[in-house]
């Protein structure tokens, strides 16, 4: 099933938190909090100003991004759980990691 979300939201698919602690604890599935971290699966649009101009998401699919604990809404979606959530919820995009730059020989 193909869906769009409308105006300027966006739908996310939560990224699996860690098992472990960095001191090598493993953490249950039932002590799990869900993660605040995400992908965004698919985006709205934009959302239209005061004078009905498109102003477009500046989010894209594939962006890991950050969202607040209580962001959003759950839905099932082809038998996967996923979010709904306006570009507001999000707190920012997760960029890459830096390439590390070449010494002049």
């Amino acid at each position: 099933m193909k869906f769009r979300p409308l105006h300027d939201r966006v739908v996310v698919r939560r990224l699996d938190a860690e098992a472990k602690t960095k001191g090598g604890i493993i953490i249950p599935d039932t002590a799990k909090e869900k993660p605040q971290e995400g992908e965004i699966v698919a985006v709205g649009p934009g959302a239209r100003d005061e004078k009905g101009k498109l102003v477009p998401i500046d989010l894209k699919k594939g962006d890991k991004i950050l969202f607040g604990k209580w962001s959003g809404s759950e839905i099932k979606l082809d038998g996967e759980e996923l979010l709904i959530m306006k570009e507001s919820d999000v707190m920012g995009v997760i960029e890459g990691a830096a390439k590390p730059a070449h010494k002049a020989a």
